[in-house]
């Protein structure tokens, strides 16, 4: 049996999202492991813990998720098997529909960025404070009535818990994006097949056109960044990395042919895998 971790307990998106990747791997049946943090999913992956995990990589309105990066840069045995996005349609659960009496509301910090709005309006007088997952902030609604989460609808039917408002994300078209990891297999680069490639450097200098000669290459060869941005390197102030997601568009050649001149341009560089987005329906 294939072990799968993600982010628990049971009632997160994560646990969502590995159910329906489990739905569609029906011919490898897998066993989902929940653990407590993203961080914790990828280092259990990486000790051999695990076979697979799944984490989330971006959301359309809060952007990446930070701990997924810096631990994909930190353990280097790690390789993206799959990607696919699913739709994150947020609930307000609490024991009493008066807002009034609610004095805070846990959640995930990615689900409270995501309804910055609907809290503005609706409990600017609240305290928002962020706990490991959307499901953990129901336990402290079982233990109070002033205090409110951020889950879905799912998972306060599983806790049996009331829900006083429903779709209160930003914006309807909330979704996020999840990678499946396993440990490295191979380099990493790109097959026939294969939509996306993701990579990390670091550059030599921090000097003026030092990102410039590094970005050439990808025009030179007419490689589309679907997403650039950086990160602390955690070493020193104004120290980066570079994350960047290269579309294959059907030339694993060419692509491949930049990863190697990407090997002399840089300082580190870190190909986190070639995969493609799967479509796994709502």
């Amino acid at each position: 049996m294939v072990k799968l971790g993600y982010l628990g307990p049971v009632g997160t998106y994560s646990e969502e999202a590995a159910q329906s990747y489990a739905q569609w791997r029906q011919v490898k049946p897998l066993t989902l492991i929940p653990l407590t943090t993203i961080a914790g999913c990828l280092e259990a992956l990486a000790a051999g813990e695990l076979d697979l995990a799944l984490v989330p990589s971006e959301n359309s309105v809060e952007g990446s998720v930070n701990i997924t990066l810096d631990s994909l840069w930190r353990l280097d045995t790690l390789h993206i098997q799959h990607a696919f996005i699913r739709p994150i349609v947020h609930a307000f659960i609490a024991q009493t529909a008066d807002l009034a009496q609610i004095e805070a509301v846990y959640s995930h910090p990615q689900a409270l960025g995501q309804c910055q709005r609907w809290l503005q309006v609706h409990l600017p007088h609240a305290r928002q404070c962020p706990v490991t997952s959307t499901a953990e902030g129901l336990q402290y609604v079982a233990q109070s009535k002033r205090v409110g989460a951020i889950a879905s609808v799912r998972a306060a039917q599983l806790h049996q818990l009331p829900i006083v408002a429903t779709e209160i994300q930003d914006i309807s078209d909330n979704c996020t994006r999840f990678w499946v990891v396993s440990r490295q297999q191979g380099e990493g680069w790109p097959q026939p097949g294969d939509t996306h490639t993701s990579i990390a450097f670091s550059l030599k200098a921090n000097a003026p056109g030092a990102l410039l000669k590094v970005l050439q290459l990808f025009s030179d060869r007419q490689i589309n960044l679907s997403r650039i941005e950086s990160r602390p390197s955690k070493r020193a102030l104004g120290d980066y990395l570079f994350f960047v997601d290269l579309e294959v568009n059907g030339r694993p050649d060419v692509v491949a042919d930049c990863l190697l001149a990407l090997k002399d341009a840089t300082d580190v560089l870190k190909v986190f895998g070639s995969y493609q987005f799967l479509d796994l329906g709502e």
